[in-house]
């Protein structure tokens, strides 16, 4: 291996970067009707998306399929070698299929696209030349095309693949949109993700519901310091009917001292906050730590459907179960 500057590799490295990125803006910058067809194609389908590519194509086409299915449009991979070697029974004929070829010349997938058309599925083809027999078959064509690739000699191919994995990213994408796609959908998709974890956590999965530290608002301040100590910091003020009032933090008490010596035998009416935020059993855990954090609080009194206290979260244990 020569000797090559440190600099200089650097200096590679970023070309390449640039190339890629010029690549993909020239693609966005072609970006037209026949995008918005291809997103309507998918988003009326009844069946599933069949995607397919071989070699390198293959290889964006598989991570195509797994980012349409992890966002609400279950898609499966099709190698075209198998596709004439009994696994075309994947297909049905309420599917469409996106088909990936940089040359869109390919004999393997050309008999894929005959077999489609026999089955009578749409075809959107991702290629870089739309004039190209895979293009001419297709129902749709998405220009993928690139003036070159960034390496030396053209012996990979490297700006055209990321070229098509982020058109192929902007289709899932705004095909999520369009279908209203939530984020308790995705999360629901992917239950062992940390992501999939923090959406789907709801404040009433980590409330503490047991000897909550709650007090009448006419009270001494003696017995709210009572509490305070033995439930972190937070006592929620409520009437006869438990419905919240008010809340006393340690931070208050801290202030009531600082001006008032006799601060014992104060009302806990004169001490706490009228108007608390205040978090509900099925709202998101991530939202309530977003409040907490907003506000500079520790604590939150969860609230039913009236204004009854049900339960207290701790900003410790929101972030303790994975919240945020």
């Amino acid at each position: 291996m020569s000797r090559i500057e440190p600099s200089d590799l650097v200096e590679r490295g970023r070309r390449v970067l640039g190339l890629e990125a010029r690549a993909i803006e020239r693609v966005a910058e072609r970006l037209g009707p026949t995008f918005a067809a291809a997103v309507r194609l998918l988003a009326a389908a009844k069946g599933r998306v069949i995607v397919s590519g071989l070699g390198k194509s293959g290889l964006i086409a598989r991570k195509i399929a797994a980012t349409l299915t992890s966002t609400g449009s279950p898609a499966s991979f099709l190698h075209p070698v198998d596709s004439v070697h009994g696994d075309l029974g994947l297909v049905g004929r309420d599917d469409v299929a996106v088909l990936l070829s940089k040359s869109g010349e390919s004999e393997e997938l050309l008999a894929l696209v005959a077999a489609l058309k026999r089955l009578g599925v749409p075809i959107i083809a991702m290629t870089g030349d739309p004039a190209s027999p895979l293009a001419r078959h297709a129902d749709v064509v998405l220009d993928a095309g690139v003036t070159e690739e960034a390496c030396a000699e053209t012996l990979a191919p490297t700006t055209s693949t990321t070229a098509a994995l982020a058109l192929g990213d902007a289709l899932a994408v705004t095909l999520l949109e369009v279908k209203g796609f939530r984020r308790e959908q995705f999360a629901e998709l992917h239950p062992g993700g940390a992501l999939g974890r923090r959406l789907l956590l709801r404040v009433r999965d980590v409330m503490l519901t047991d000897d909550l530290p709650t007090l009448g608002a006419e009270r001494p301040m003696r017995e709210c310091v009572v509490l305070l100590a033995k439930r972190r910091g937070t006592v929620a003020i409520v009437d006869g009917a438990g419905a919240l009032e008010g809340v006393v933090t340690a931070g208050d008490l801290t202030r009531l001292m600082e001006r008032n010596d006799r601060f014992l035998d104060v009302p806990v009416s004169d001490v706490m906050t009228r108007t608390p935020k205040t978090a509900r059993p099925d709202e998101l855990a991530a939202a309530a730590v977003r409040v907490m954090e907003q506000a500079g609080i520790m604590a939150l009194p969860v609230l039913d459907g009236g204004a009854r206290v049900v339960g207290i979260v701790h900003l410790h244990d929101l972030l303790k179960a994975g919240a945020a």
